[in-house]
C-alpha cells in the first residue's frame, strides 16, 4: 500500500513540544510519520522544536530536515500553525509576533475551546536555573543529551540480546525524590496561576512528562496538560470533538503504517528539500 493511499486521521487540535531537532536523541522519523498520518485543523508547536543549544553543522540528519519541510508544507496549505518559543529555541523570541499566512510566532497563547479558556506556554519561565544560571541549564542539557545517547547504545545491546529496552532518564525522574518534587512543583505552579486567572485548562511542555490531570487549590480547579516530548515518550496532545487525550506514537499502528508504506521512498537530499521549500513558499 502506498503511503498517500492511507487516509489521514482528522484532528481538531494537535500540540507537540520538545522535539529537539538537531539533537542526537530526537525521534524525527517517528514524528514525521505521525504528522503525515494526521490532518489537524490547528497545530501548536509548544517550544523546543529546534534545539539551537545542541545545533551542530555536522549533525542535522535528513529526517530532521524533512520534519521542517513537512511543517512548512502544512503552512503553505493554510493549516493554522502556532510556534510558541521555548528555552532551547530562545533565539526565536527576538522575532515574536512574526506572522505570515497561517503561521505565527508567540511566547504564549490563549485560545477558547468549547467556550473554555485554554492557556498555552512552554514552561521554562518556572525553571529557576533558566532565570538565574543559564550556563547551568545548558550544562544540564548537554548532560541529558549524553545520557540519551548512552541509553541508545545500551538499548541497542539489550535488543540484540533479546532483552527489553530501558529508559535511564525516566527511571531517574520517577525514583529520585528531587526530580519528582520538581515535576510536582512545576505542575502546581502552572495550575495555581491558571486558576487565579480563571482559565479552564493550562498546557505546558518543558519537563518531558506527558500528563492530563485536574489540580485543585482553595481558589478552584483547572485541567493541567503536558504534551511530553519526542526524545523518550514520543507523545503529543490531541483535542477532538471536545475531548483531550495523550497521543503515544508507540501505540499508534495507524501512524506506523505510514512508516512501513514509505520505506521504499528515498529520502531527498538537503538541496532537494531546500528547493522544495522555496517552491512551496513561491520563492522559486
Amino acid at each position: 500500500m502506498k503511503a498517500h493511499s492511507i487516509p489521514k486521521r482528522e484532528v481538531d487540535l494537535v500540540i507537540i513540544s520538545d522535539v529537539h531537532l538537531g539533537a542526537f536523541g530526537c525521534h524525527a522519523r517517528e514524528l514525521l510519520q505521525y504528522l503525515r498520518s494526521i490532518k489537524p485543523k490547528m497545530l501548536i508547536l509548544n517550544g523546543d522544536i529546534i534545539d539551537i543549544w545542541q545545533f551542530r553543522k555536522r549533525y542535522f540528519p535528513k529526517s530532521h530536515l524533512m520534519v521542517i519541510r513537512h511543517l512548512t508544507g502544512m503552512i503553505a496549505k493554510n493549516t493554522k500553525v502556532v510556534y510558541i518559543t521555548g528555552n532551547h529555541d530562545e533565539l526565536m523570541r527576538k522575532f515574536v509576533k512574526f506572522h505570515i499566512g497561517s503561521f505565527k510566532l508567540v511566547n504564549k497563547l490563549l485560545i477558547e475551546l468549547d467556550g473554555q479558556k485554554t492557556w498555552i506556554f512552554h514552561g521554562d519561565v518556572f525553571d529557576i536555573t533558566m532565570q538565574y544560571s543559564k550556563w547551568l541549564a545548558r550544562f544540564g542539557s548537554f548532560g541529558y543529551d549524553f545520557l540519551i545517547l548512552f541509553n541508545s547504545l545500551v538499548n541497542f545491546l539489550l535488543t540484540s540480546l533479546g532483552r527489553e529496552k530501558i529508559s535511564f532518564s525516566r527511571r531517574i525522574k520517577h525514583q529520585v525524590k528531587r526530580a519528582v518534587s520538581y515535576i510536582n512543583k512545576f505542575e502546581e505552579t502552572a495550575a495555581g496561576i491558571a486558576i487565579s486567572k480563571g482559565y479552564a485548562n493550562v498546557i505546558c511542555g518543558h519537563i518531558h512528562q506527558p500528563e492530563i490531570r485536574t489540580i485543585s487549590n482553595s481558589q478552584g480547579s483547572v485541567t493541567y496538560l503536558n504534551s511530553g516530548d519526542w526524545i523518550e515518550n514520543l507523545s503529543a496532545l490531541e483535542f477532538h470533538e471536545g475531548q483531550w487525550r495523550i497521543y503515544n506514537y508507540r501505540e499508534d499502528l495507524y501512524a506506523q503504517a505510514y512508516a512501513v508504506a514509505s520505506k521504499q521512498a528515498e529520502s531527498p537530499s538537503h538541496k532537494e528539500t531546500f528547493e522544495e521549500l522555496l517552491k512551496e513558499f513561491n520563492l522559486r
